[in-house]
């Protein structure tokens, strides 16, 4: 007997919202999670059609090789252009969504296969790349801009300068507030987040079992 398909949700928010703490909340629930953004970086060292793209797009001087023979892409010069110049940057999303998408129906199949109930797809830009139109449920991470950007930088991979520029070529948090099924306020710490998570776990099977009874 073939299992019913997984109730599929999307997890998305603004850099800093703190999405992917919360999605690691939510996997070690029981959720099955497919992380877009690291899924993404993977196919840019190892899909030769986009690893051919990518080299169209900004030099086959992107790649350079390690001592072991492994492609390396500098992800810090991709960034400075596509954030300088927004055409790159749809250019890119144009070279990898349909790849990540392609990888995201055959994790959803997996899941389906193993009677998982319940798929979490974890992504920056759910709305830009059209993807939330395969979702069931959307959950937005939202926090206060000022507590973004001190998570952010807190990382230290980029300068302040840098994730403000990021966050002005994001959707506005107001518009997928608007947009989605769900908000989670994260301004406050980890122990915060993980009792919110428990909740919308709560949420989330609820309103898996009224998706399934509706398609029965």
């Amino acid at each position: 007997m073939t299992s019913p398909a997984p109730f599929l949700v999307g997890v998305t928010g603004g850099i800093g919202s703190g999405k992917s703490t919360l999605c690691s909340f939510l996997a070690r629930s029981g959720c099955e999670v497919f992380e877009a953004d690291r899924v993404a970086k993977e196919l840019q060292v190892t899909n030769a059609g986009v690893i051919e793209g990518m080299a169209s797009l900004f030099g086959k001087d992107i790649y350079s090789k390690n001592e072991s023979g492994a492609l390396v892409l500098d992800r810090k010069r991709v960034a400075r252009e596509v954030f300088s110049y927004p055409l790159k940057l749809g250019a890119l999303n144009s070279l990898i969504h349909p790849e990540v998408r392609a990888e995201f129906m055959r994790f959803v199949q997996d899941a389906r296969s193993r009677g998982k109930g319940i798929v979490i797809l974890e992504a920056a830009i759910l709305f830009e790349s059209e993807r939330s139109s395969d979702m069931d449920f959307i959950v937005v991470v939202a926090a206060d801009e000022d507590i973004r950007l001190k998570r952010a930088s807190a990382r230290g991979r980029i300068s302040v300068a840098d994730i403000k520029k990021r966050m002005a070529m994001q959707w506005p948090q107001e518009l997928l507030i608007k947009k989605s099924d769900y908000v989670l306020w994260n301004n406050g710490g980890k122990d915060e987040l993980k009792h919110a998570a428990t909740e919308l776990i709560s949420v989330l099977k609820d309103a898996a079992e009224k998706h399934s009874a509706g398609n029965r």
